[in-house]
């Protein structure tokens, strides 16, 4: 066990899909709508430090930023506030041991650091994920009209992933993973961008745009990165269930581009059974890590139960407070050596094989994924 440990904090993590954090102070109103997925203000009943995820951060944050653990909420932001949001962000994301941040750029990017900002802090080679949904958007910008929209976009989407490893959909938020799996026509395309950019072209919704920015992000031959499971209110998660992806796998898997099932929680043991079911189906736990806190070994076990090991990554979906990039590691760290740890110790494995899962998980998955290379 000891061993065990020992290689999960030497283990330098690939981050897999994660946002930027936070380069400015956060008011207590502001960092506690932060951690937690709820889009609503937090009732003056209650604290969002009261749950899993806040008693994580008063455990494992506050020694960083030198407290003592499980310290009160009103010490723990009062010593963030007197550091000040560069040293909390050099402290948590320098404890973290990331060695390769895969940031997506498409949710509210003006408000934390972008790649070059992530790794002018962490001192990591940090490559970018670009969210479909998102060149679609600046696609309407430009003023393009609907016969020239998929021309465009497809022009857009090569430049913008130029130097990208991975695409992005949030189609789980804009419509329901239960979206049409083929890909729409070109009469189609051309009939739904003009009704989209009438209306504006603001955020794309249309269902058949949304299916053609997904096989458009297939037919580029980069990975394909999908939102599942939690999320805020924004999204329903009856339709995040990976299990209605089933369609869109089977007809991308000729394509032999990896398909990356995020978060998932609660369906974690759905995206298991497809990485087992389909060659082309990846997935992760994500932010399920830091929201579940204490109890995030449960979560790490179900998603070690059917799936093959080598289509399991790492992620902390981060975004925003230094605390959830830290967190995302740290938790994952611990639940990998309590369940992999436990497997040793009741002699169903070996340390050597722990140990090498562990890598596989943390960061060797992903280093084949999106053609990282050696650390």
């Amino acid at each position: 066990m000891t061993d065990l440990i020992t290689a999960l904090r030497d283990l330098p993590l690939v981050d897999h899909h994660v946002h930027g954090a936070t380069g400015h102070d956060l008011s207590r109103t502001a960092f506690e709508e932060l951690i937690t997925e709820s889009d609503r203000p937090v009732p003056s009943w209650m604290t969002q430090f009261d749950s899993q995820l806040g008693h994580a951060i008063l455990r494992h944050c506050a020694p960083l930023l030198g407290l003592e653990p499980h310290t009160a909420p009103e010490a723990y932001l009062a010593r963030r506030a007197r550091l000040g949001a560069d040293e909390v962000n050099r402290r948590l994301l320098g404890a973290s041991g990331v060695g390769h941040y895969l940031v997506e750029t498409g949710y509210r990017p003006g408000e934390i650091l972008g790649p070059s900002g992530m790794a002018e802090v962490t001192g990591a080679p940090v490559d970018e994920v670009v969210r479909l949904e998102a060149v679609a958007e600046q696609v309407a910008a430009t003023g393009v009209d609907a016969a020239g929209y998929a021309g465009r976009f497809t022009e857009t989407l090569a430049e913008r992933t130029r130097t990208a490893r991975a695409v992005k959909t949030v189609l789980a938020y804009r419509h329901g993973l239960d979206a049409d799996p083929e890909p729409p026509a070109a009469a189609e395309v051309t009939e739904a961008a003009g009704r989209w950019l009438a209306g504006g072209g603001a955020r794309l919704d249309d269902p058949v745009l949304l299916r053609h920015a997904v096989w458009a992000g297939i037919e580029r031959g980069l990975p394909l990165q999908i939102h599942t499971g939690l999320g805020d209110p924004d999204l329903d998660l009856r339709r995040s269930d990976p299990l209605l992806l089933r369609g869109l796998i089977e007809r991308a898997e000729p394509s032999g581009v990896p398909l990356l099932l995020l978060h998932c929680y609660p369906y974690q043991r759905q995206a298991g059974y497809l990485a087992h079911a389909y060659p082309n189906v990846y997935f992760d736990v994500g932010l399920g890590l830091h929201y579940s806190g204490a109890a995030c070994a449960a979560l790490v076990a179900e998603s070690l139960e059917v799936a093959p090991f080598a289509k399991l990554l790492f992620s902390s979906d981060a975004w925003g407070p230094a605390e959830l990039h830290f967190l995302g590691a740290e938790l994952w760290r611990r639940a990998m050596a309590r369940v992999l740890g436990g497997f040793v110790a009741e002699g169903e494995w070996s340390a050597a094989q722990a140990a090498r899962v562990a890598a596989m998980v943390g960061a060797d998955n992903a280093r084949r994924v999106y053609g990282l290379g050696a650390p």
